[in-house]
């Protein structure tokens, strides 16, 4: 079975940091487009950060830059996003996502495996 399967998320106070994990399994996360999505309730769900793991390349969301960082570990089948300075905005359930080698930017529509989510939750 192919899944990718989040984890790290949790509740804490703004200002705090958080570093999610998303490991993969029956799949292999080199050369592919690796994103993180979030959704909270009443919205659609919004592009965080994505990574081509061929290359390296990644990109960020406005609201993340500076805040947030993308990587992975090849070895270890795993994507990660370090969360840093989090506020109440970034409360959410964060999915990871999978596309292919160069297909996976901004809409989710462009990934192929989705992980079942992890809940972020940032009190004031």
């Amino acid at each position: 079975q192919q899944q990718l399967v989040e984890s790290g998320g949790g509740s804490v106070q703004a200002g705090g940091s958080l570093k999610l994990s998303c490991t993969a399994s029956g799949l292999s996360i080199s050369s592919r487009c690796m994103a993180w999505f979030r959704q909270a309730p009443g919205k659609e769900r919004e592009w965080v950060a994505h990574l081509r793991t061929a290359t390296g390349s990644l990109n960020y969301a406005d609201f993340v830059k500076g805040r947030f960082t993308i990587s992975h570990d090849n070895a270890k089948n795993t994507l990660y996003l370090e969360m840093n300075n989090l506020s109440p905005d970034d409360t959410a359930m964060y999915y990871c996502a999978a596309g292919g080698l160069w297909i996976g930017g901004v809409n989710p529509q462009e990934y192929n495996y989705w992980g079942q989510g992890t809940q972020v939750t940032v009190s004031s």
